[in-house]
């Protein structure tokens, strides 16, 4: 059994979508980053970076005690060497595989969150921020879709853990100000994984942990999630 910290957001839905994909048991622990849950003691004490998602795997392949991860690429690479999944074995394979997720991890997960941040949620309109990450976003859609012109997925033929760390972060493509016809390359990926029926599930499961729908990011949440600084991590 898995034990999953989560919070229906793109890094969450990138661990349902290889929980569901895998088949493995999973059971949700909820951290509703909205109201703070990220900074009680019992999760920080295994997720120092005061972020979801993480798990708790129960039934490490050593057969000791439970082992915890967290980050996102972290936890992917973790559960696809626990169940040699959606990770190739041979050298060429998985350092493909690897780039690409790291691609996402440290480009379009970051860049495209600034621009959530600054389109959305910053209370003040900056436009130097506001076209440098649209367009910043633009191009990482462009390096996809050159990438996906001769390959079916991110690390080539076969889905893997890098297709589902990045189809989280094209979900919300109309917020970021990008049109997927001017992709058309990754609008077709992106919408052969949406039809999967695990990604079905994913979100459906996903979006159940937070029934009422209240928005992730609100007045109230701001200074929660954007208010944190170094005595943060000191408390």
């Amino acid at each position: 059994m898995i034990d999953l910290y989560f919070w229906p957001t793109p890094n969450g839905h990138k661990i349902t979508i290889f929980l569901e994909e895998a088949g493995l048991d999973y059971r949700f622990e909820p951290v509703n980053i909205s109201k703070g849950d990220q900074f009680k003691p019992e999760f920080l004490a295994f997720s120092p970076n005061n972020r979801m998602p993480a798990i708790i795997d129960h039934a490490p392949t050593d057969g000791g005690e439970p082992v915890t991860v967290f980050e996102s690429g972290a936890i992917l690479v973790y559960l696809a060497e626990k169940t040699g999944k959606f990770l190739p074995t041979d050298v060429r394979g998985r350092k493909t595989v690897l780039e690409w997720l790291f691609w996402q991890v440290g480009g379009l997960g970051p860049m495209a969150g600034q621009n959530h941040h600054f389109v959305q949620y910053a209370p003040e309109r900056i436009p130097y921020a506001m076209e440098r990450y649209v367009k910043e976003t633009g191009r990482l859609y462009g390096v996809m879709d050159k990438r996906l012109a001769d390959n079916e997925f991110l690390g080539g033929s076969e889905l893997s853990i890098a297709d589902m760390a990045s189809y989280p972060w094209i979900v919300p493509h109309q917020r970021q100000q990008q049109d997927l016809d001017s992709f058309p390359n990754l609008k077709r990926w992106f919408t052969a994984i949406k039809e999967r029926p695990a990604v079905v599930r994913a979100y459906e499961k996903g979006q159940a942990v937070n029934p009422s729908g209240t928005p992730t990011v609100n007045d109230e949440s701001k200074k929660i999630l954007f208010g944190q600084s170094a005595d943060t991590v000191k408390r």
